[in-house]
């Protein structure tokens, strides 16, 4: 078997970022944004925006826009004495970049952008990856107020909102109008998909700036190559395509498992922490539109048929992995498909970025990366083709600042459409894509992937979320401790799900079950209920 290359996170950023970030730098106008707006100016009737490149008219604004609207308001608290010298942003590592990194080249970056619009210094301050939350609870329990802005993964909105450590948005969203839903530029599915990313109990408690769908990848040589086709169709009687259910997914997965030949059927993670994003695929899709995970009483749904039954897939479908899988996390993944060592994988949509990319000199993959909608389940009313929303990272504000609408001033800017679009082209960070206008930009497009873009957009459109309510990582590592439990072989599909809801019976009268069942109300706001039609 080939040797996996071990690709980390940071070498990815690094060699994606290499043939576009660094003539950025070496611009004169990435030391003098003002100078590059001064020279290039604004289109017509924009107030604000980008200027020194090719197309930077996309990403200005006018006055009756959201960015627009942003950047006037905090430009008046400032000439009041009611704005800060500075916003402090605690922000994973891996993210910083698209904010303090020029792109294209010719532009400022979108921190000195900020700054010279507002005259309000944006701090940012690295938090290591993985350790956002651990941060942010930090400076809550010990009333640090080392932070206005906290970025944390989307889960975490329901704890963070009941300690009373961030900010309920409402009165600032009312007033300056983010137009999130906005039919054309906004959020996927509208106000779906609102109450999605950055709502909690009925309130915007977050401003959505990742979008870490799950989105399904496969090898275009592998499917396209006509004797593969043809010895496919010979064994299992239908055309090989990539799977629209279930039941096609394994079996395909079955097809190209040749691990003496390096090559794994599907690596969707096992892993702890990670892999239950995959259960939960097989699980929601096991009723129409939608198998929840708690009635609205706040009774767990998962110890019946259908939990048992994706539990045992899950189980199963081990057999198509690595030996190592339950060990795997997201590095060993993109490794193994980086060396074209697997059929199919499920991942963040940034794997085309960087593993799909000339400049990444150890891909194998390069030009074979094709994108597909999540596998579902056929019902009477049609197939339920679902995926889930992961980690995330959400910007909350602090309920220590002193000067909270300014801050929010701020997550109206960074996350609205226009600013965002540039932003998450940029292939400096870990932001991805997730608004319409986004997935119809050509930079984003250029650097994800045209191929991929409309295949993420429809999964967007195909989301579950996670659990977020109060006590979102205790149900999610009771869950994650009996389905490893299960694979392992500790514990049959059915004890690993007569477990978890023991436990989660058990948290639910931790945390409050009044506070939670009102929680899982007003969540069912974020479930799709769109279905496909059967194949025929």
């Amino acid at each position: 078997m080939s040797t996996i290359p071990r690709f980390s996170r940071r070498r990815f950023l690094s060699v994606a970022a290499q043939t576009t970030a660094l003539a950025a730098v070496a611009s004169p106008l990435y030391l003098r944004p003002d100078r590059a707006r001064a020279a290039d100016g604004l289109a017509q009737g924009m107030t604000g925006g980008p200027t020194g490149f090719a197309g930077a008219e996309r990403y200005q604004y006018g006055p009756d826009t959201p960015e627009g609207r942003a950047i006037e308001a905090a430009k008046a608290l400032k000439a009041t004495g009611k704005a800060p010298e500075r916003i402090v942003l605690g922000l994973s590592d891996g993210s910083i970049g698209q904010i303090t990194q020029p792109f294209p080249e010719g532009a400022p970056s979108v921190k000195e952008l900020w700054e010279a619009e507002t005259g309000i210094i944006l701090d940012i301050v690295g938090v290591p990856n993985g350790q956002e939350f651990t941060k942010v609870m930090q400076d809550v329990s010990t009333n640090g107020g080392g932070f206005d802005i906290y970025a944390v993964e989307w889960n975490r909105l329901g704890d963070l909102a009941e300690t009373g450590g961030i900010v309920a948005l409402d009165d600032f969203v009312a007033t300056h109008k983010p137009e999130w839903d906005d039919p054309e530029r906004g959020y996927v599915n509208g106000e779906q998909g609102v109450s999605l990313l950055n709502g909690y109990r009925g309130s915007v408690y977050g401003v959505s700036l990742d979008g870490d769908f799950q989105t399904w990848n496969h090898r275009t040589d592998l499917f396209g190559n006509a004797d593969e086709q043809k010895a496919f169709a010979d064994q299992y009687g239908y055309d090989l395509a990539p799977p629209t259910t279930w039941k096609q997914h394994d079996e395909i997965a079955a097809f190209f498992h040749r691990p003496d030949q390096g090559l794994f059927g599907s690596t969707d993670l096992r892993n702890q922490g990670w892999g239950y994003t995959n259960w939960y695929q097989r699980y929601v899709s096991m009723a129409s539109p939608n198998q929840f995970l708690f009635a609205d009483d706040g009774t767990a749904l998962i110890n019946s048929e259908a939990g048992w039954a994706a539990t045992q897939e899950y189980v199963d479908s081990l057999s198509h992995h690595s030996p190592d899988a339950i060990s795997w996390g997201w590095p060993e993944q993109y490794g193994n498909f980086g060396n074209g060592s697997a059929a199919m994988t499920c991942a963040f949509s940034n794997l085309p970025k960087f593993l799909d990319n000339p400049g990444n000199e150890g891909s194998k993959v390069t030009g074979k990366v094709g994108t597909h909608l999540p596998p579902g389940r056929e019902h009477a009313d049609g197939n339920a083709r679902r995926t889930v929303l992961w980690l995330n990272l959400t910007a909350c504000v602090s309920s220590q600042s002193d000067h909270p609408e300014a801050a929010y001033l701020l997550l109206q800017w960074l996350g609205s459409s226009r600013i965002y679009s540039w932003m998450t082209a940029n292939p400096g960070g870990y932001f991805d894509p997730f608004q319409l206008a986004n997935f119809a930009d050509p930079l984003v497009r250029e650097t994800y992937h045209a191929y991929h873009m409309d295949v993420v957009r429809e999964s967007v459109r195909r989301t579950v979320p996670t659990i977020n309510y109060p006590g979102a990582t205790a149900f999610h590592n009771a869950l994650d401790e009996n389905l490893m439990a299960a694979l392992t072989g500790g514990m049959s599909a059915e004890q690993a799900m007569a477990n978890t809801e023991r436990q989660w019976q058990r948290i639910a009268r931790r945390v409050g079950e009044d506070k939670l069942i009102d929680a899982i109300k007003a969540n069912k706001a974020a479930w799709p209920t769109l279905m496909d039609p059967i194949a025929s």
